[in-house]
């Protein structure tokens, strides 16, 4: 069952209206449902989207999802992964573990972004499809947007607005950002019932070519994601593929691994951090508020941190409670540098896994095998799992 634009504007003013329905706008959508608010959950898309390249949810998020319901469902369908390798072609250099005990969940999981969203789905209001909006206007005590379904213009009145729209709608918060695009580029595949690589295990190849990442997948599959000297959009597809096969087997030994590959995408990478995440009573998270490399993994966490920690706070600016105001304040700063500390992380991913000449890559591999033989090995355990996010110990 869907609803028009149209519903919502008849109904006359709603708690809050979220515009994107990807995680972080159907998580936030289903928490201040459950804090029983009037929500409105607008999407452009028709249908869900079959997926995207976001599967990691890491521990802290994991925690932050489980008063909604939600992650006995994403559990069900995800692979564990609690430990990580860091590897050579001709070693092992060391390894990190992400099941140390004192957490309610000692693991990262690797799950398609369509079971999310599936499961927050089933918790939140049904999205309002097919409505597009064009404008968010803050009108003192309220917020007004304009959107168009099938052509026909309309407004919707709410008491506050989020936007999660991902990238595509970050021009709606109308902020400045900071941005930084990268040369790197990648190519990335999934096998399914890969059973001889190591189970629960994440492991990263170093080598003078560039990085290999092979990633647990539900089922026994694996995502390979490998640094690539192409660049170039129009390039065919067999090209990409003959490619990745070519750098999976010359930089961790494994034919049989390169020869499971049957498809292949590319992709580039950027960060963009919006230097303000509240406007009034329009709030920006997820993608739309810091769009960050996904070598690491962390940004559709940052999403659902985001939702979760605002959720409560923007329950209290609707009903009017005192103090609403600068909890939200402290919310935004803890927000932003999270954020902030995610683009770091992700620009040193990007820096470690880049091509080196023989000499810069024996300095490279010995470094990071003294690094994990330390109590270092601990902190890039604790780096890699979001444990340095400014709100990943509220909800554990």
């Amino acid at each position: 069952m869907t609803s028009s634009p149209g519903d919502g504007e008849r109904s006359g003013t709603r708690d809050v209206a979220v515009v994107g329905a990807g995680p972080a706008g159907q998580f936030i959508a289903a928490e201040l449902h459950r804090f029983g608010l009037d929500v409105a959950l607008l999407e452009r898309r028709k249908t869900m989207a079959p997926g995207s390249r976001a599967i990691g949810i890491h521990s802290p998020a994991l925690a932050a999802l489980e008063p909604s319901g939600a992650v006995d469902s994403i559990l069900a369908e995800a692979a564990r992964i609690r430990r990580g390798e860091a590897r050579t072609r001709s070693r092992t250099l060391g390894s990190v573990r992400f099941d140390r005990a004192g957490k309610r969940f000692p693991f990262s999981i690797a799950v398609p972004q369509s079971v999310t969203e599936r499961a927050l789905s089933e918790l939140g209001p049904t999205p309002l499809r097919d409505v597009e909006v064009l404008a968010v206007e803050n009108c003192g005590d309220a917020v007004e947007l304009s959107t168009t379904s099938v052509g026909m213009p309309s407004r919707i009145r709410a008491k506050a607005a989020v936007i999660a729209t991902g990238s595509s709608g970050r021009f709606l918060a109308a902020g400045e950002h900071d941005r930084r695009t990268y040369t790197d580029h990648f190519l990335m595949a999934d096998i399914v019932e890969d059973a001889h690589q190591p189970e629960e295990t994440a492991v990263i190849t170093l080598d003078r070519a560039g990085v290999l990442e092979s990633l647990p997948l539900p089922q026994g599959g694996r995502r390979i994601v490998a640094w690539d000297a192409g660049h170039a959009t129009t390039e065919p597809v067999q090209d990409q593929l003959s490619r990745l096969r070519t750098a999976v087997e010359q930089r961790t030994g494994d034919s049989e691994l390169a020869n499971r590959i049957d498809s292949v995408s590319g992709f580039g990478i950027r960060n963009v951090l919006l230097r303000r995440m509240r406007h009034d009573r329009v709030f920006v998270i997820g993608d739309a508020a810091h769009e960050i490399s996904p070598i690491g993994g962390q940004g559709m966490n940052l999403g659902l941190l985001d939702a979760a920690t605002l959720a409560p706070r923007l329950g209290q600016l609707v009903r009017g409670r005192a103090g609403a105001e600068l909890e939200l304040d402290r919310w935004e700063r803890r927000r932003l540098e999270s954020g902030r500390f995610a683009a770091k992380l992700a620009a040193l991913n990007t820096l470690a896994g880049r091509p080196r000449s023989r000499f810069g890559h024996a300095v490279r591999s010995a470094i990071v095998a003294s690094a994990l033989g330390t109590p270092l090995g601990r902190v890039a355990a604790r780096a890699y799992g979001m444990g340095f996010d400014r709100d990943a110990r509220l909800r554990r």
